[in-house]
């Protein structure tokens, strides 16, 4: 549950209104990039050379947060899934992580398409800065965090020419392409960038 105190009005004698202060700290905003993955990024890229941009920003909230990513230099009308996952396959500089076994737990979050010019915008609102898990008893899951985002190819055709075959299951149908872009962990905490207070103990974020 969220520890924000929300402003009440109360009525006092003879009729007055009065407004409480909430004495709350104020929302937590960050602002991160996705990493194209080493693989594969290349084959969302519209011009070698132009780099990708993957940029987001998370603004915590009363109730829920807000995530916006924007997407540029990409090339157009392609789909993409937006995932929070559990574990990043690279490494904090970008570079692949060569320990990568897969990545753990993942919440399907938006579908994401790039415009006729190779860009994108979306939103998504849910519980994200330091609270966002996932648990399932019946296969002995603990909470799980997913503080990682993500986007993979829709059509795994799209990747083809980086040399991608067969099919993932990050969309709707279970058979999505490669993971095009990623955020990197923390090079000291070892999280991912949805958790905004990090512990003392590394890979232990504060909810």
């Amino acid at each position: 549950m969220r520890k924000f105190s929300i402003a009440a009005l109360t009525l006092a004698l003879g009729g007055s209104v009065l407004l409480g202060n909430s004495l709350a700290a104020p929302p937590l905003v960050s602002v991160f990039s996705l990493s194209p993955s080493p693989a594969f990024g290349r084959c969302a890229q519209k011009n070698v050379g132009v780099p990708l941009v993957g940029a987001v920003t998370v603004a915590e909230g009363p109730l829920n947060d807000t995530l916006t990513l924007r997407l540029a230099n990409f090339k157009p009308n392609l789909g993409f899934d937006l995932f929070t996952i559990q574990n990043s396959n690279l490494i904090s500089n970008g570079m692949a992580n060569p320990n990568f076994k897969n990545f753990g737990l993942a919440w399907y979050q938006t579908d994401v398409e790039t415009d006729a010019n190779g860009a994108a915008f979306v939103d998504i609102h849910t519980i994200l800065v330091n609270q966002i898990f996932g648990f399932d008893p019946a296969v002995m899951l603990a909470p799980t965090n997913t503080f990682h985002v993500g986007i993979w190819f829709n059509n795994p055709a799209d990747a083809s020419a980086c040399g991608f075959t067969g099919t993932t299951p990050f969309n709707g149908e279970h058979n999505a392409g490669p993971n095009a872009m990623i955020t990197v962990p923390n090079a000291t905490t070892g999280l991912g960038p949805l958790c905004l207070n990090p512990s003392t103990t590394p890979g232990v974020c504060n909810p």
